[in-house]
């Protein structure tokens, strides 16, 4: 039986990677693009890397574009990755950071990545095996915002930051109720990647950053679930 996955922001950067590499793993991949003529294009790239995929249009922030996806989705789902992310602080300070620019974090970054696995999650149920796997960032760990002796102390990024805690937490929640069941909720830090949307100069490759991502997404016996976990092991909520 065929794995079916679906990416949200899928059609370019660490989205786009997870789908080339699920992709040649023998997943079917359902490319989530808010842009769908971005999503077509990536879907093209990928068939002649020899992935099979589908655009599908899907912008987080849009619950009728959400709905509208779920129903394009005929065949089933058996893995959602919540990948769709944005970060407009801009090194601003918590104290003159604007309301405007926190709630473009949080609605792209939690209250639609919310919306989605909330729209998704009875395909999920439905799979032998459902998994749903969050990308959030160590930037939202508390505990390594606290200390003094990390870069993550030291960030200006506070919507951002705040959202991909939130973003922990539901994890947590969901994880919890969903226990008893065939479905895993995890988060994954990918670590700062360098792609456009970290502003370029990561220290990790797209493949490393993709990489606990894609062991989750493959595991044949996954029974982990409500972890914060990269590539180096588990992450400090």
């Amino acid at each position: 039986m065929t794995i079916k996955t679906l990416i949200t922001g899928a059609d370019r950067g660490m989205g786009y990677e997870l789908a080339l590499e699920l992709g040649l793993k023998g997943q079917y991949i359902y490319i989530g693009s808010r842009n769908l003529a971005r999503g077509q294009a990536a879907v093209a790239r990928l068939e002649a890397a020899g992935v099979q995929a589908q655009a599908i249009q899907l912008d987080v922030t849009d619950h009728e574009s959400i709905v509208a996806a779920k129903a394009s989705i005929t065949a089933g789902l058996d893995i959602l990755i919540n990948n769709a992310g944005i970060a407009v602080d801009h090194e601003t300070k918590p104290s003159e950071l604007s309301l405007d620019a926190i709630r473009q974090d949080f609605n792209v970054n939690y209250f639609g990545l919310i919306d989605v696995t909330q729209v998704f999650l009875p395909l999920l149920k439905a799979a032998p095996a459902g998994r749903i796997i969050n990308i959030s960032s160590a930037v939202g760990s508390l505990t390594l915002a606290s200390d003094a002796s990390t870069s993550i102390h030291r960030l200006q990024a506070s919507g951002y930051q705040a959202s991909k805690s939130a973003v922990n937490m539901f994890t947590i929640k969901l994880a919890a109720e969903l226990e008893g069941t065939p479905v895993t909720v995890n988060a994954v830090n990918p670590g700062w990647v360098d792609t456009s949307f970290g502003g370029g100069g990561g220290n990790r490759t797209v493949q490393v950053g993709v990489a606990r991502t894609v062991e989750l997404a493959t595991s044949n016996t996954l029974t982990d679930s409500g972890t914060f976990s990269d590539i180096d092991g588990i992450v400090p909520w």
